[in-house]
This record gives C-alpha cells, sequence and structure tokens, in this order.
C-alpha cells in the first residue's frame, strides 16, 4: 500500500502544479469588457438658469424633518388611484381618537381559541425557561 501511495501523491502534487501554469485550453483570449463601447468625453451640462441657494435656507425639495415623518408615516401627498378615493369615500370620515380606542375593552373581537391565549399570557424572556405541556393543558 506504501508504494502505491507515494507515487499517487506525486503524480496529484505534479497535477497541481501543472494547473498554475500557462498556455493550454482555459487559456483563450478573451474580449476586453472596457473596449467594447467607446467611452465619450464628459461634458458640461447646460445652464438651465438655476440660482445657488441661499445660505442657511431649507432645501426646497425636502422641506421640514417634521414633514419627512408625516409623509413617511402617512404616504404624503401621492396620488391615489380611483379604487382607494372610492374606498375612502364610502367609509367616511375617520372618528377621532380612533387609534387610542382601537384597546377599549368594549371593542368587540374574535376569539382566536387556546392557543392565542396561552400565547398571549406567556411569560416575557427570550425562551430558556420554556418546557413542553401535555395537549390540552
Amino acid at each position: 500500500m506504501r508504494k502505491i501511495t507515494t507515487p499517487l501523491l506525486l503524480a496529484g502534487g505534479a497535477a497541481l502544479l501543472a494547473s498554475c501554469g500557462g498556455g493550454g485550453v482555459f487559456q483563450r483570449d478573451r474580449p476586453d469588457e472596457f473596449a467594447v463601447q467607446r467611452q465619450a468625453p464628459l461634458i458640461i451640462p447646460p445652464d438651465f438658469n438655476l440660482v445657488p441657494p441661499a445660505p442657511g435656507a431649507p432645501r426646497p425639495a425636502e422641506g421640514t424633518a417634521s414633514q419627512q415623518a408625516l409623509d413617511a408615516m402617512f404616504g404624503g401627498t401621492a396620488p391615489r388611484s380611483s379604487v382607494e378615493t372610492s374606498a375612502i369615500d364610502r367609509a367616511g370620515p375617520a372618528e377621532p381618537g380612533i387609534r387610542s380606542t382601537i384597546g377599549d375593552t368594549e371593542t368587540h373581537t374574535v376569539s382566536k381559541g387556546a392557543t392565542t391565549r396561552s400565547i398571549i399570557s406567556a411569560p416575557q424572556g427570550d425562551g430558556r425557561e420554556a418546557q413542553a405541556l401535555a395537549p390540552g393543558v
């Protein structure tokens, strides 16, 4: 076995070294990806009567930080489709403070079963103390 292992290792090493060499099937001429298209010269864009901004003035395209926050939360003034406008018109005006009354005890909800109740009543934590319970418990 030892007599076969040494020549195999030498042949494997020679094959690995030969693969690092140049020439052969894998050394073909490849196209230059930078030579495919001629580079256009850089030009100065035309002046569209732009006025430089005044120092300390807010950027006209961005608005205030509070306006950006409101736009991010509530969608801003994006145009609405006819279907969306129709649905909003049919729903009527929203009750003021609706977000505060969602969790009201008089709000009727659908019972989701024992599994949901057990998930909601589970203690907070990362679950290291979790243990399996028998079915129906």
